[in-house]
């Protein structure tokens, strides 16, 4: 099986291609593959379509805009910097809503002529910017609570308890609009922490507040920070590693490859395979292209044997300096493949 490499796509484990049209078969939960010497982009379905969460993205904007301003006034009309601090970490927050939001748009868009797979990789450049966006506002909430250990400040009262209150619930509503997607899309996850960030840092300064009103100890309100920023860290670590892991095409970690090459050896006629790829096209679709061999007096054998992929791979290879292309053979008259419906709809 010489100079098959891979175009991407075809039906997730699930139709006639996994025994070996020609030389060469593709599967995935998403992409597209060549029909007769036709080409399909990458109008592939997933296991699962993306739930829509533009309402929760609207509702959770809003709302947080709406606080950042009125958190901004209350901490000048106070003249509490944390406030008006907080504030900009919030305003970071909105953005970092909005940037997932247009991600989730733009994965549902149609694929086009140059974009052959539409746009679904944006939600992981999204979920990737999420990450370190809340790293660096982190970073910066622990070099303003280190510095508040050295010279301590002193805490303005009640109305800074009751305004990080009012954080709570607002972020807490935006955290559980997400709640639900977070597990199953690093894009949503990465909405979701920001959230849940905010109402974690909002909780720490009523309840620092609180304590240094009764005790008059200071230095609890940049260790509450600390603290809780550090547990942001670690939250949103898992968060950064996926994200550059699916950015450079790493296997889904919910996939075993050793359990896919066992299921395509179990084929029938496959006595091997090579050129095995499992990437991540976006935060919740995977595609699969794979070379089987087909072994010698099988029905599949003769189609395989016959030098058409092979030259058609060599061409595009020289021609145009594709040096993967998985070509798929499919019968004329024969049923009609589902990914050629979807391009066609």
């Amino acid at each position: 099986m010489a100079g098959h490499d891979h175009s991407h796509g075809g039906p997730p484990f699930e139709g006639a291609s996994h025994s070996g049209h020609g030389t060469s078969a593709t599967a995935g939960r998403s992409g597209g593959h060549a029909h007769g010497g036709h080409a399909h982009g990458g109008h592939g379905g997933h296991v699962h379509a993306p739930k829509n969460f533009g309402p929760a993205f609207a509702i959770g904007i809003l709302l947080n805009t709406g606080f950042v301003v009125v958190e901004a006034a209350y901490g000048y009309l106070s003249n509490s910097m944390s406030l008006v601090a907080d504030a900009g970490h919030n305003l970071s927050d909105v953005l970092g809503l909005a940037a997932a939001w247009i991600a989730a748009i733009l994965v549902r868009r149609r694929a086009s002529a140059r974009f052959t797979y539409g746009y679904r990789g944006s939600s992981i450049l999204a979920a990737l910017f999420n990450a370190v966006f809340l790293l660096i506002a982190m970073g910066a909430v622990i070099w303003e609570a280190l510095v508040r250990l050295v010279h301590p400040e002193p805490v303005v009262g009640t109305i800074v308890m009751v305004v990080a209150a009012v954080g709570i619930l607002v972020n807490g509503v935006t955290a559980w609009l997400f709640a639900s997607g977070a597990k199953g899309d690093i894009n949503i996850r990465g909405a979701f922490l920001h959230m849940v960030a905010d109402a974690a840092v909002s909780a720490g300064v009523v309840v620092a507040g609180l304590v240094i009103q009764l005790t008059g100890q200071a230095w609890l309100d940049p260790a509450v920070s600390l603290a809780i920023a550090g547990l942001v860290v670690w939250a949103t670590w898992g968060l950064l590693r996926d994200s550059v892991a699916m950015s450079l095409d790493a296997v889904p970690p919910e996939i075993s490859p050793e359990a896919v090459t066992g299921f395509l050896r179990g084929r029938p006629g496959v006595i091997d395979l090579h050129d095995l790829h499992i990437w991540p096209m976006s935060t919740t679709s995977v595609a699969l292209t794979v070379h089987l061999v087909i072994a010698e007096g099988h029905p599949e054998h003769r189609v395989a044997a016959n030098g058409f992929l092979n030259e058609t791979a060599e061409g595009l290879r020289t021609r145009f300096g594709i040096g993967h292309a998985t070509l798929q053979i499919e019968a004329a008259g024969g049923p009609a493949c589902r990914l050629a419906r979807e391009c066609a709809a």
